[in-house]
């Protein structure tokens, strides 16, 4: 039943539910592979609130799914919650007030503080975890509720989460076949080292950020003068270094120069990273001050001196001083010894943190696993010759980063909510682990927790006497990079994982490329695990910065939602283009929901007139049909080649031009009940649904319901072929340009504006009647005139030869 007064309010209520009944998206897993398109989601990661950025890179990816559905694939769409690591816990530790101390035996019949008091409540590891459980699960039903609004066309039956059991099984299954290749390994290697959260943090999840900082000039033995922003890491200095054709430093290449303050020796090596522009040209090495003094120290087989632990203080001979107090206390030795030449110069520096972090990064030793990378360099940039990037510009960010990989993936991480190695070792006769041999469990059993499981013939009773569990858990990336496999059923459901991967679409936000595409690529040394990767920008506020969370600018979607409806935002949404940063812009959200109920009024109108379905036979209807061919051919042209801005551009140009002049210059003829204008204008609307559907699927979803069966998302696509019957892909004929085309539709068009422009800039009705219309130089269809004159309440029409040209006189 068409409504009196169609509205695009509660649609989304709705339309969500009956799509959820009638199983609209869900996946049918008897399509072979070659008739699946299967997407990897990015899985959001669950600390608190999405905000509007994901409205716009999620939006993105179900325009290619609604278009791969009705395209006739059968799309395996999944979604995920990332719902372990950091974030996690963080936002469990200041919503409940409480730390972890895994010392600490489980309370069964703990409850947090009702107010989170200043001091954090220490519980045990396993009350800890329960209480990231809780929090997440609150947090993921939220996010639910928002996908559903906007209209995502998941299938929710295949929901999983990053700490869920399946994930954790594909998560330790892929390591320890890793650890029996030999592509996952542990050492005692410097490690950057974030002195807060005490973990241990990999390559791609540092940031440099820039600081305040101060040089200073230190004097050296032998007349040596060294520029260093970190005079408290002197004890620690194990060697000078020079560029090996700085002519000012040949002499001492293989000599020792004394370290001020503390009374040794070291060596003075030549290196091609030293810089003979910055600073004085000499550079003091540091066990370990930045990743530089690590690479150094490696190939220079130099000795350690351990400094600063993984608190953050110092040893001897600053002992539990922080980094600040150090500082301070070598500048004060410095001054006293006549070491510091001069005052410290004041400088903005960059200083690597942590992602996530809140102080600088320290590099301490510690044992911790690693996946081989830095071996696989040439075919990871292989594979990314391989893919296919939309668009294609993205492709040098991951060549970028391939190009800079300094050491092997670190996956380890010293917290406590993530996916747990499946390691224990055996206590030596020291009582110490034995990491030489480790025990793994069989991989009928996982997933396993080997804080409370026991390895293969030990019980309980063994615990800390004769074995102890590996006390790491894995970077959430180790967890993330996995999704196609988790999402595909990898190791549980073969038959599944057959018919869906590898996967088409990887579709992701770019800043994630080198850590959740590179890793994804680099967990598949066999072959890609999709085809195509769809990258999307970001969302930028009014000062052109980034939309965030961690920024503290992000915008919650739903009063969005509520103010311009899902179609609006959407449509919004749709208007960014991959790869490209967008402003956020409500008012694009105001046109989106104007062009949602101009459909809807439209769509209400051509079916509330008399007669049915009928072939194309006047002039006008005809030029109609054939500007909606060539519509549908630009807008697949558009998608296929992941350019969803173009296509909904040319769908909505398509929708106004059908509405504002095609619709006035027959509704004379449409009223009447004229089959050939009533059969294009149903025909019209049908093609516009169809274009419009993955963008707008609520109003939509709506007008088909009021004269189609089924769900227009499960319709066929729009082909090139309109005419008889209700316009679908099949029993017209092509009409293209070329041919007829559509040049009377757009003759029609301009005359019909002239008219509107006259009567407008005489402020007459348009109602009013215009005594005469010139056409000069014109030959055009009687019938075609008809509707001209029928539109513009036109009372007489003369033809002038000469040149081209329009006159109207009222």
């Amino acid at each position: 039943m068409i409504p009196e007064k169609p509205s695009l309010d509660d649609l989304d209520a709705k339309w969500s539910a009956r799509w959820e009944a009638a199983g609209t998206y869900r996946f049918d897993r008897s399509r072979t592979r070659s008739e699946v398109y299967s997407i990897d989601t990015p899985p959001p990661t669950v600390s608190g609130t999405l905000h509007v950025g994901h409205v716009f890179s999620y939006t993105h990816t179900d325009i290619i799914a609604r278009y791969q559905r009705m395209r006739g694939l059968e799309v395996f769409y999944p979604i995920g919650w990332d719902d372990n690591g950091l974030p996690t816990e963080r936002r469990a530790q200041n919503h409940y007030g409480v730390r972890c101390d895994p010392s600490l035996p489980y309370d069964p019949a703990f409850t947090p503080p009702a107010v989170p008091p200043k001091r954090p409540v220490a519980v045990s590891r396993r009350n800890f975890i329960e209480l990231c459980e809780e929090i997440t699960a609150a947090d993921e039903r939220a996010y639910e509720e928002l996908w559903r609004r906007l209209g995502l066309s998941v299938d929710w039956t295949l929901l999983y989460t990053t700490i869920g059991a399946r994930a954790r099984r594909v998560a330790q299954r892929a390591f320890l076949r890793a650890l029996a290749a030999g592509e996952a390994y542990q050492a005692e290697a410097p490690t950057a080292w974030d002195t807060d959260l005490r973990t241990a943090v990999a390559q791609a999840e540092q940031v440099d950020r820039e600081v305040p900082g101060a040089y200073h000039t230190l004097r050296f033995g032998a007349g040596v003068t060294v520029e260093t922003t970190r005079p408290e890491l002197l004890p620690a200095c194990v060697a000078l270094v020079a560029h090996p054709s700085d002519e000012r430093y040949q002499a001492l290449f293989g000599t020792q120069v004394e370290i001020p303050l503390f009374g040794r020796a070291v060596t003075v090596h030549p290196h091609e990273l030293a810089d003979p522009e910055k600073g004085t040209g000499i550079a003091m090495v540091c066990t370990f001050g930045d990743a530089t003094d690590v690479i150094w120290w490696r190939e220079l087989k130099l000795p350690t001196r351990v400094l600063i632990g993984r608190d953050g203080r110092f040893g001897a001979p600053f002992e539990g001083l922080t980094v600040k107090q150090a500082r301070t206390r070598v500048v004060e030795l410095l001054r006293e010894s006549g070491d510091l030449l001069g005052e410290p110069r004041a400088i903005t520096h960059p200083v690597r943190y942590y992602e996530n972090g809140e102080r600088p990064l320290e590099i301490v030793s510690s044992r911790q696993w690693f996946y081989r990378t830095l071996a696989h360099a040439d075919w990871l940039a292989e594979r990314g010759r391989e893919l296919e990037w939309h668009p294609a510009h993205m492709r040098v960010r991951y060549d970028h980063w391939v190009a800079g990989l300094n050491s092997d993936w670190l996956i380890s991480r010293q917290r406590h909510f993530g996916v747990p190695f499946p390691v224990w070792y055996p206590l030596g006769a020291d009582g110490l682990p034995d990491h030489a041999r480790p025990m793994v469990p069989p991989e009928a059993e996982l997933p396993v927790d080997p804080a409370t499981d026991c390895p293969p013939g030990f019980t309980e009773a063994d615990r800390g006497v004769r074995f102890v569990a590996d006390p790491d858990v894995m970077d959430t990336w180790a967890t993330s990079s996995l999704t196609p496999r988790i999402a595909c059923g990898w190791g549980d459901d073969e038959d599944l994982f057959a018919r869906t991967y590898p996967m088409d679409l990887r579709a992701q936000a770019h800043e994630i490329i080198r850590t959740w595409l590179f890793t994804s690529v680099l967990r598949d040394p066999e072959r890609l695990p999709w085809r195509h990767a769809a990258i999307s920008g970001w969302i930028l506020d009014t000062k052109r910065k980034k939309m965030g969370k961690s920024a503290g600018n992000a915008l919650e979607p739903l009063e969005l939602l509520a103010e311009f409806g899902p179609d609006g935002a959407r449509y919004w949404a749709a208007q960014g283009r991959l790869g490209v940063d967008t402003q956020f812009d409500p008012a694009q959200m105001k046109v989106g929901r104007r062009l949602a109920t101009k459909l809807l009024n439209v769509g209400r109108f051509v079916l509330s007139l008399p007669g049915g379905d009928s072939g194309a036979t006047a002039t006008l209807d005809r030029a109609l049909l054939a500007r909606l061919a060539d519509t549908v051919a630009e807008c697949t042209a558009a998608l296929e080649s992941y350019e969803h801005t173009r296509a909904l551009n040319a769908a909505e140009a398509f929708l106004w031009t059908f509405c504002d002049d095609y619709l006035e210059l027959v509704k004379e003829r449409a009223y009447s009940g004229d089959a050939s204008a009533v059969g294009t204008l149903r025909a019209g609307l049908d093609g516009v649904s169809r274009l419009l559907a993955p963008f707008v699927p609520f109003a939509t979803e709506e007008v088909w319901s009021w004269w189609r069966e089924g769900s227009v998302h499960r319709a066929t696509w729009p082909g090139g072929l309109w005419g008889a019957g209700a316009g679908g892909s099949g029993g017209g004929r092509a009409l293209e340009r070329g041919s007829e085309g559509d040049a009377g539709l757009v003759v029609a068009a301009e005359l019909i504006a002239a008219v509107r422009k006259a009567k407008s800039t005489a402020r007459v009705s348009m109602r009013a009647p215009v005594a005469e219309l010139v056409l000069t130089g014109m030959e055009l269809a009687e019938d075609l005139v008809a509707d001209v004159v029928a539109a513009g309440k036109v009372e007489r029409v003369t033809f002038l030869p000469g040149a081209a040209g329009v006159e109207v006189r009222l």
